[in-house]
């Protein structure tokens, strides 16, 4: 039988709080709408307001977090950890990631060889301040080193209990076919995908979302806004607002192929849909990815406390079949759907 997520309602709180699903087929459930720190902690923004968008998170009823040791060289990992010290680490849920160069960037400072993973855990568990995470992800696939290796050393880090589940980033449906295969023969789980998804960029769909379903692993996706271009704040022939990511060296190297005249004209003719939702453009965006019964959350940064009170409701919303298919519509001449670009991992590890 396909596996699909399966929603959990939180109850005991204000019905504002953010709704769970569970992450896989596991037991483990987190919050729909998880907070990411990529770009933004570190680097973006300074420490106290990176703190403060903890806070507004954990306030307005995420307690689930994501991070990776290569954000920020692993200052973004030193800020979430010190902004979640002192809560009870019991009702968290941190996620971090280990593949691409860390300084000083030696010969074995990437990939996924036992070395790499035994050596990064450790160096992330330091920078977080914390025992153990709950979710540790491959944050690409390693094509240097043999498969059954980097699933050993990940069975390791399950069993010393550094972290208490695993999960891949941007692998092809091949790979996490062939992962999870090795991880049930290893005894622990594979339960999460952690892919690039969006209205503008949809080539999980055809593959990666199906291989999922079929081996009880749910989605973690990020850039769900697909960069700030679906909020609507960039206009067709306008120069980019100051502070935007588009304005910003790093956000805009990710940023640029999404901002094309057709692209953000087409952008534009979703805001009736918003409107008629009661709902911002960024809100639909994030309702939008959470209509997928294979996505277990979406990941949503912040550089302002009030983008995370904003955008969390979008927890819970239902989009109308009608609605869904007018979006897919609207976005027809501009959205990626090639499944042949999914899982955009190096032929050669970058150090």
């Amino acid at each position: 039988m396909a596996y699909l997520t399966r929603p959990v309602t939180r109850t005991g709180y204000d019905a504002s709080m953010v709704n769970y699903r569970y992450l896989g087929n596991s037991g483990l459930k987190i919050t729909e709408i998880t907070y990411g720190n990529w770009i933004t902690h570190g680097s973006q923004v300074e420490n106290d307001v990176a703190t403060a968008c903890v806070r507004a998170a954990l306030d307005a009823g995420i307690t689930s977090f994501d991070t990776a040791d290569v954000y920020a060289a692993g200052k973004a990992e030193e800020v979430l950890g010190a902004a979640l010290k002192g809560e009870r680490r019991e009702s968290l849920e941190v996620f971090t990631k280990t593949y691409w160069p860390m300084p000083p960037a030696g010969a074995n400072d990437c990939g996924l060889s036992r070395k790499h993973i035994m050596e990064s855990i450790n160096a992330s568990l330091t920078r977080l301040q914390m025992e153990y995470v709950d979710l540790y992800q491959a944050h690409r696939y390693d094509y240097e080193t043999p498969l059954e290796e980097t699933m050993q050393a990940f069975a390791d880090v399950v069993r010393s209990g550094k972290a208490l589940y695993i999960g891949v980033s941007e692998w092809p449906a091949d790979k996490i076919r062939e992962g999870h295969a090795l991880a049930k023969e290893l005894g622990f789980q594979l339960i999460s995908s952690q892919p690039q998804y969006s209205m503008l960029w949809r080539v999980i769909e055809d593959e990666v979302v199906p291989t999922c379903k079929d081996l009880g692993i749910s989605q973690i996706v990020w850039s769900p806004m697909a960069q700030g271009v679906l909020s609507g704040k960039y206009l067709p022939g306008q120069p980019v607002p100051e502070g935007s990511r588009a304005a910003d060296p790093t956000g805009s190297a990710f940023i640029g192929r999404l901002m094309g005249d057709d692209v953000l004209a087409a952008v534009q003719n979703l805001k009736p849909i918003a409107d008629e939702l009661n709902l911002t453009m960024a809100q639909l965006a994030v309702a939008w990815v959470l209509q997928n019964d294979n996505v277990a959350a979406a990941l949503v940064g912040a550089s302002r406390p009030e983008q995370i009170t904003s955008n969390v409701e979008a927890s819970g919303v239902t989009i109308p079949d009608a609605l869904m298919a007018k979006i897919t519509d609207v976005l027809a001449d501009v959205a990626e759907v090639d499944p042949a670009n999914a899982g955009n991992s190096p032929t050669e590890r970058p150090c």
